[in-house]
């Protein structure tokens, strides 16, 4: 995502820089949800009503938690507000969640997100953790069972798609038997069947990536190329991302043996694999900011996914591995700056000592 630059800051009396951006918090935060609508609405026809729930009930979380801490911090509710930036993270765990995720755990991973993942480090532009990702990993370690609770997709026996019964379940009595694993979990769990047994022994596997994992995928995958198209952010990070997880997939791709961690194609259209690359890796705050500092970035999170798919203790591991790489960021950050006007070379490395 492209780094900011208001009118209004202009307005205030800075003398640069002189180029006045068309981009504003509020315009990018809107075209960010805009993008997210093919991804919404392919995992609530594949998924039911449940992700259509979550999304609007973690937004009026995060509304609330954003406006509580304003208050108390005796900040502007309008101004702060209306940049849409809690929209943005409601809507990221809300699409993030399993579609039947309990009322609580939302109100937990949205919370911590909002108050500890962005206002405990002094609101928007100062989080160096990317704050829905902090939730969605408290959540995931705290209370695993609820996490891997994922309705069968459309076309399976035990599907729902009735709003009444995805209400009850999220507001009622929980998730019940006609849950399931996804793809990448019965992939993880996996140890005697080959792949082509396991894509006929699970129903949930259909097609390269698991039934309608594909499709969602490929949505996000769309979202995102509107967001390179309308320059929100540069290609640099989800390129980066996406080509190392190709090329960890390839080299690491033992087959259709019982001992296979899957394609390359299965690896990027299973998963938060579109949505990690194009809505989360992105954030401009807690990434690198020099165009070769996000590529890195990039890279390094799909190293790390791949890692932690393969060989890791959780079946996908896109929230770990941007929460690793965001601590790298600074790093990142002092060795790729870009060469200043008027200078030889870039400011780069550890200073000289006399």
């Amino acid at each position: 995502m492209a780094l900011i630059n208001s009118r209004s800051s202009i307005r205030a009396g800075q003398t640069s820089p002189h180029k006045l951006a068309l981009n504003s918090t509020q315009r990018v935060m809107g075209l960010l949800v805009l993008a997210t609508l093919p991804g919404l609405l392919a995992q609530t026809v594949f998924f039911g009503w449940g992700t259509l729930i979550n999304v609007l009930w973690c937004v009026l979380i995060a509304l609330g938690c954003e406006a509580l801490v304003l208050k108390l911090r005796q900040r502007s509710l309008a101004v702060c507000l209306s940049d849409c930036s809690a929209v943005v993270a409601g809507v990221l765990l809300g699409l993030a969640l399993p579609p039947f995720a309990p009322w609580w755990l939302s109100l937990v991973a949205v919370s911590f997100a909002m108050i500890i993942g962005k206002h405990l480090y002094g609101g928007l532009g100062q989080n160096p953790f990317n704050p829905a990702m902090l939730g969605y990993v408290l959540v995931l370690i705290s209370f695993p069972q609820e996490m891997i609770a994922w309705l069968p997709p459309m076309g399976l026996e035990g599907h729902n798609n009735s709003l009444s019964d995805a209400a009850f379940a999220i507001f009622g009595s929980g998730v019940d038997a006609v849950s399931m694993a996804t793809p990448l979990d019965v992939l993880k769990e996996n140890s005697s069947l080959t792949i082509n047994e396991l894509w006929q022994a699970n129903p949930v596997f259909d097609g390269m990536a698991g039934r309608g994992w594909l499709w969602v995928n490929v949505a996000y995958l769309a979202g995102g190329l509107f967001l390179l198209w309308r320059r929100v952010f540069t290609w640099h990070a989800p390129i980066g991302m996406l080509v190392a997880i190709t090329i960890m997939a390839t080299l690491f791709w033992q087959g259709s043996g019982s001992d296979s961690h899957g394609s390359p194609m299965f690896h990027l259209l299973s998963g938060a694999t579109m949505l990690g690359a194009f809505f989360i890796i992105t954030d401009p705050v807690s990434g690198a900011t020099s165009n070769r500092g996000r590529l890195i970035f990039g890279v390094g999170v799909g190293i790390m996914v791949y890692v932690i798919r393969a060989w890791g203790g959780y079946p996908d591991g896109v929230a770990f591995a941007v929460l690793l790489m965001n601590m790298a960021a600074p790093t990142i950050d002092y060795y790729t700056q870009p060469r200043t006007y008027g200078h030889h070379r870039a400011n780069k490395g550890m200073p000289k000592r006399d």
